[in-house]
């Protein structure tokens, strides 16, 4: 009895760890890293019609290459990849109104062109984000509501953009 309940144990603890082992997961960030590199670059086109808009972008899509990627930021010379990003014009679309008809609630879309250059190979990317927000009934938008809607937005265009590159590292992955 004792050399079947070792037996069984051994056998329970081997099945674990085939389990574990050949699960085959990898997070999607790896995915991105494969295609990307792990040292990135990133610059903005300034926009001379709004040139906050265009540091409130880098701003977050250099936050969201450390957060999501885990990648490091480095000077263009030194990169495995850089990335040319320029923003279209911001809009604001009112989406709510309240029941004297004042706009209570605005979509911030915005839509970025992606230029990613690895290895003397570019590709371009159009992304798009979005950002609710609401105002104060009958209110300006202060400009705090819009560099956050702006900010917020263009974190999800970035997110949009790894989750393309994610997709193409797993499809070559897979080949």
């Amino acid at each position: 009895m004792n050399i079947y309940s070792r037996a069984i144990k051994l056998l329970v603890l081997l099945l674990i760890a085939q389990l574990i082992s050949a699960c085959g997961y990898s997070p999607s960030s790896k995915f991105s890293r494969d295609i990307l590199g792990q040292k990135i670059s990133t610059s903005v086109t300034i926009s001379a019609k709004d040139p906050e808009n265009s540091v409130l972008i880098k701003d977050a899509v250099d936050s969201a290459i450390v957060e999501s990627l885990q990648a490091s930021l480095v000077g263009k010379n030194e990169s495995d990849t850089h990335l040319a990003l320029s923003i279209s014009n911001p809009t604001y679309l009112p989406i709510q109104y309240d029941s004297n008809g004042f706009i209570v609630t605005y979509r911030m879309s915005v839509r970025l062109k992606i230029i990613s250059y690895n290895n003397g190979i570019s590709k371009n990317y159009i992304t798009h984000g979005t950002y609710d927000f609401s105002v104060v009934p009958n209110a300006v938008i202060t400009d705090k509501e819009r560099f956050d809607a702006i900010k917020f937005s263009a974190s999800k265009a970035i997110n949009e953009f790894i989750s393309k590159t994610s997709a193409e590292g797993a499809r070559i992955n897979k080949e």
